[in-house]
């Protein structure tokens, strides 16, 4: 099968690999689309993880084959997979605290190599753990270009969960990226009052065609005034931070009000690093925190969200590229404009 294998920092090639097989309770799914994540851009873009391995895990296709011992899927089902499962049992677990799961953070969904959720391939195995907890049936109708979302729309419905958005609420969003527009179009669920930042044009137009009551260029305008103008002088209640620029966290102070949450949500790599007053934190009584990757507790819930249409996810996709044009792809994501946005992967495709 073809793979796009990462090989070294910045470089990933297009290989013929071999196809995995499915082992006793474990599934080999055909991918028919897999999203690109800005996780996996930095691994390949910082070498994170040791080459080579096979990345991408926004994955959706089809059962081809089922192990012994699987009697909850058949060849011919359409699926989404995550590629991380808790244990339920742990330490962590028992405090929801999933993603510090020792099993959750064992990957297990690969296309060879050290398993790295293998999303850029023709065909993936899912583990026998991840088959148990972590598959997801697509209904008939549902493109899988649209169902490839259901693991952002998990990640980010589960930071929306802990950052509790009200109604009465200034909630400021900070990136309108996908990941961005994916929590504009959930917060705006709550009632909250949504403003946003951008620097790029069709990004700040869709958030508000998905609730923000403004959306702002960064560099253009000043977003403590715009913020305390619009809650008598406080600042906002409530800052997403879902983009990873310099100063994003000192400008979330900056815009929120004393007592406010801060939620940072695109920060995951170990070499970003943020400076922060400590008395903004302290005797601002502000809460600074974070939240990373999936909740199994809302896996229904996310998928349900996309498939029924509820969130209208296919406006982020702006493009569809075989496999072979993947690092075309990946310039595109690092170096967006107007016309790119969420950018999907077609394994099967060949032009």
């Amino acid at each position: 099968m073809q793979a796009a294998v990462y090989r070294g920092p910045g470089a990933v090639s297009v290989e013929e690999v071999p196809t995995p097989e499915a082992g006793p309770g474990e599934l080999l799914v055909r991918v028919e689309a897999c999203g690109i994540c800005h996780t996996d851009l930095k691994k390949i873009e910082h070498n994170l993880l040791a080459p080579p391995r096979i990345y991408g895990h926004e994955t959706a296709g089809v059962v081809v084959c089922t192990g012994p011992g699987v009697d909850s899927f058949r060849p011919g089902d359409r699926v989404v997979v995550f590629h991380h499962v808790p244990c339920l049992d742990c330490f962590y677990c028992r405090r929801k605290l999933y993603a510090q799961c020792p099993t959750y953070r064992k990957v297990g969904v690969t296309a060879g190599f050290e398993p790295a959720g293998g999303g850029f391939a023709q065909y993936v195995r899912v583990m026998d753990w991840i088959v148990r907890r972590g598959v997801e049936k697509i209904p008939e109708g549902v493109p899988f270009d649209r169902a490839s979302l259901v693991e952002p729309v998990n990640t980010c419905l589960k930071a929306v969960v802990e950052c509790d958005p009200r109604a009465d609420e200034l909630v400021a969003i900070l990136g309108q990226g996908p990941i961005g527009l994916l929590f504009t179009m959930l917060v705006a669920r709550s009632g909250a009052r949504i403003v946003a930042t951008d620097a790029i044009a069709s990004r700040r137009k869709l958030a508000r065609e998905c609730g923000a009551e403004e959306a702002w260029h960064p560099a253009e305008v000043d977003l403590p005034a715009e913020t305390r103008r619009r809650s008598e002088g406080r600042g906002a209640d409530l800052v997403i931070i879902a983009a990873s620029a310099p100063g994003l966290a000192q400008a979330a102070v900056a815009c929120s009000r004393p007592g406010a949450r801060i939620l940072l949500f695109s920060q995951t790599s170990e070499e970003e690093r943020i400076e922060l007053c400590g008395a903004d934190i302290c005797k601002g009584e502000r809460t600074l925190f974070g939240c990373y990757s999936a909740s199994v507790d809302l896996q229904k819930q996310s998928a349900e969200l996309v498939f029924s249409g509820e969130l209208p996810v296919e406006r982020l996709i702006s493009h569809r590229l075989p496999l072979v044009k993947i690092n075309s792809a990946f310039q595109m994501a690092l170096h967006p404009d107007d016309q790119s946005l969420k950018i999907i992967l077609k394994p099967q495709r060949w032009v």
